[in-house]
């Protein structure tokens, strides 16, 4: 048995100083502080001025492999994630071949269960190959185990194909994650459109490619009766859209990630392609109105978009670079800030990254809840530190958040009842101090 004693226990419905007793990789049991100190325990795990949230769900990451292992692989993104306070995450198909057979999702679940860190759930192509042709064999996904099904990168263009996909996902409460990109619109821009892009000399992506695709989504969630998730929204419009969707009972949910939550095009005036991204940063007026979907509730859950890329792939042209950036080992430090100022609770802050993703995907992780897998993280909210490339699991390192100061770290994480990251705060302390 496993002790975890004196640490804020917080998920989405508790915020108080307990004590949790783990056996058999489950939760057997929360009390006060103490209650448990006459049984005798295999380990014990002091928390004592550390929050215990329910191990964090990360909806979206791409963990490139198969066939793109030189950017990461499943080991090295499961361990990433570990260090970054995530127990799951859920993987994006667009692998080379992309995750459309059973074939692929069974190869990913192996190589997360030889790696041991992380759970690593699979999520299924909508089409085969993700060129948005025919209908991937979603069943055979579904049964192998997959629990999401998406083309993200690529949008489904075809409206017919997409109404089928969800009409088939209401057998199984499945849930569509849409990339929301009207590519005519887009036109392989690569900064958000405004003045600064046209000043920058840069091809602009305007937010109406992002609104009007999720228009269309919502609209077939609302004729079909099916579940749709907005990735990655960056569009307040699009925002907006989503809170009228939920009003008038449609089946949407979406997430937001940490970087638009935290950064802007001004970040791209410099031409560093650590910066670039898809969808594009947008305006300091669009980052406030995301912020303003966690404070009222529109946005469900934030996931990080990993996005890992070699370094010969950002060291080019702002134009010719490949978008995406890290984001499991920086996005808990960075959305602490928002706690710390007020922005939103620590409760908020558990159901954002645990409780709401794990619901969306229908997942039994996510809580902290007598009978509910063991996954916890918990967190050193006042440790001082930056992130250098020795610290970085993955295998590439194409981050912004590099060398800057951040405060708060997963301290100690356990998956199922096993302690595989403790004491990571004091590591990263030897090197930036701590206070």
């Amino acid at each position: 048995m496993l002790l975890i004693k004196n640490g804020l226990v917080i998920d989405a419905d508790i915020e108080a100083n307990k004590d949790i007793l783990v056996e058999d990789g489950k939760i057997k049991a929360i009390d006060k502080i103490g209650a448990f100190d006459s049984i005798k325990v295999d380990k014990v795990v002091e928390a004592g001025g550390m929050w215990v949230l329910p191990g964090l769900v990360d909806l979206h990451v791409h963990l490139r492999e198969p066939g793109l292992e030189w950017k990461e692989t499943v080991a090295t993104g499961a361990k990433a994630a570990i260090a970054g306070g995530y127990t799951t995450i859920c993987a994006m198909p667009n692998s080379i071949p992309a995750n459309d057979s059973s074939e692929v999702t069974r190869y990913i679940l192996d190589k997360a269960k030889t790696a041991g860190m992380a759970k690593v759930l699979p999520i299924g192509s909508v089409s085969v190959g993700l060129k948005g042709k025919s209908m991937a064999p979603l069943t055979e996904l579904w049964k192998a185990g997959c629990v999401a099904f998406s083309d993200d990168g690529e949008p489904v263009y075809d409206a017919g194909l997409m109404r089928k996909a969800l009409e088939w996902c209401l057998m199984h409460d499945a849930v569509i994650c849409c990339h929301e990109e009207d590519k005519c619109l887009s036109c392989s821009g690569c900064a958000n459109e405004s003045a600064l892009s046209y000043k920058l000399g840069l091809k602009g992506m305007p937010t109406v490619a992002e609104d009007v695709m999720v228009a269309r989504d919502i609209e077939l969630a609302r004729y079909t009766g099916g579940r749709v998730h907005i990735c990655h929204v960056s569009s307040p419009r699009s925002l907006e859209l989503i809170r009228r969707a939920k009003n008038d009972g449609i089946k949407v949910t979406c997430e937001v990630t940490p970087h638009h939550l935290t950064l802007t095009e001004n970040d791209i005036a410099t031409y560093d392609t650590n910066y670039k991204m898809s969808p594009p940063l947008r305006t300091e007026e669009d980052r406030q109105a995301l912020i303003e979907g966690l404070k009222d509730g529109t946005v469900d859950a934030i996931a990080s978009d990993h996005a890992p890329h070699e370094m010969d792939s950002k060291l080019v042209a702002f134009e010719e670079s490949t978008m995406g950036i890290l984001g499991l080992q920086t996005s808990l430090p960075l959305l602490l800030d928002f706690c710390a100022d007020g922005t939103i609770s620590k409760k908020r802050l558990a159901d954002l990254l645990a409780t709401s993703p794990a619901n969306i995907f229908k997942l039994e992780q996510g809580r902290i809840q007598v009978g509910a897998p063991a996954d916890f993280a918990i967190i050193n909210p006042d440790i001082k530190w930056q992130l250098d490339k020795t610290g970085v699991f993955s295998k590439s390192i194409n981050s912004p958040f590099l060398n800057t100061d951040l405060k708060g770290m997963a301290d100690t994480v356990i998956v199922d009842g096993n302690v595989l990251v403790q004491d990571q705060s004091q590591m990263f302390s030897k090197e930036v101090a701590n206070g």
